[in-house]
């Protein structure tokens, strides 16, 4: 028997979760489809692209990506902290970036509303803020918007994906760390690709690439939850994935091969 996402997300007791989502009767989602000839590879940018402009907008970390043939999965963090320490103004600005915002939102961020009005703005703000940290919201704004696409390309109609998508709760650094390496290493396991490195789509990759070319890497990424190294030392607990050292992990992911 399925459970609603909110029984399955609580942030008393974990800010981190791995979610996965598979296409309808395991179709292509990205790749070369070898029975009908389709080739689907550009659909990997897409998810790549998307997860971008969600960091952007969401209080909701990404910490590790592999975009398969026909399913992705990601390891996401709440950040409930940074969208409380959000403005109004900013939560209504953040939100809008995704949603046209009813006309008196607009208006109050114009300065254009009276008080009854603006308590009614700051209403609905307030539904934006928990929004934009929520799980379900996320995976709604992520798959909702690559159905809607492949399905415009393949000009038909219909269900995309095969279900809901599925969330595990991970409860500590041990689980946190052995899930990433796991998505990190689906490539590898599909025999996709020979080394992690060398595995396009994914966390691991990125990761190892911003080590080699440092500012020099123009691909269009998502923004990776950092791990420590040497430039950020000092930085706060919750500014990183549980204070793991980067090359700590990646020797980690090495070894797990």
């Amino acid at each position: 028997m399925t459970r609603a996402r909110y029984s399955q997300v609580s942030l008393d007791s974990t800010s981190y979760y791995h979610c996965i989502c598979r296409c309808v009767r395991r179709a292509f989602l990205c790749g070369q489809d070898h029975y009908s000839g389709q080739d689907y590879e550009h659909r990997r940018q897409w998810v790549v692209d998307r997860l971008a402009v969600l960091g952007e907008v969401f209080a909701i970390d990404l910490c590790a990506y592999a975009v398969m043939s026909n399913h992705y999965h990601a390891v996401l963090r709440i950040n409930q902290k940074k969208a409380l320490g959000w403005s109004d103004q900013e939560v209504a600005e953040r939100w809008m970036q995704l949603f046209n915002g009813p006309l008196i939102v607009k208006r109050w961020l114009k300065g254009e509303t009276e008080a009854a009005q603006d308590l009614k703005a700051e209403e609905i703000v307030q539904t934006w803020r928990e929004r934009l940290y929520d799980l379900g919201w996320f995976m709604k704004c992520l798959n909702e918007y690559l159905a809607r696409k492949a399905n415009e390309e393949d000009c038909c109609k219909g269900r995309f994906w095969e279900s809901r998508y599925k969330c595990q709760a991970l409860l500590d650094e041990k689980a946190v760390l052995q899930c990433m390496a796991y998505v990190d290493l689906n490539p590898v396991r599909a025999a996709m690709e020979e080394t992690p490195e060398e595995s396009d789509y994914t966390s691991i990759q990125q990761r190892s690439e911003a080590i080699s070319q440092g500012d020099g890497d123009n691909k269009q990424r998502p923004a990776l939850l950092p791990m420590v190294h040497a430039s950020n030392a000092e930085v706060e607990d919750d500014e990183t994935v549980c204070r793991f050292r980067l090359m700590d992990y990646l020797e980690l992911v090495d070894s797990t091969e």
